[in-house]
């Protein structure tokens, strides 16, 4: 299966996971992308390489923004801009 194009890494109690993931979900649906909530405490690399780094942006598997989501370049890489 094919990695999604767009991801947030998250955590369960986290306000900023929270922010991001409307954010991403809003920048996506103008890409025509629905993208992919991944909980890091769920998998144990993930964990260990983020910590408490979360929210992450990944676009295309590449890490793209931490803790807020960086609007402006998030729509330009997607080709919303």
């Amino acid at each position: 299966m094919a990695e999604a194009r767009l991801q947030l890494l998250t955590r369960a109690g986290c306000h900023l996971c929270w922010v991001a993931a409307e954010t991403v979900t809003r920048l996506g649906a103008e890409a025509g992308l629905v993208p992919e909530l991944i909980d890091v405490d769920a998998d144990d690399e993930l964990r260990i390489e983020y910590g408490d780094r979360v929210p992450v942006v990944l676009l295309d598997g590449r890490e793209h923004s931490y803790f807020t989501v960086d609007v402006d370049r998030l729509r330009r890489d997607l080709g919303t801009a």
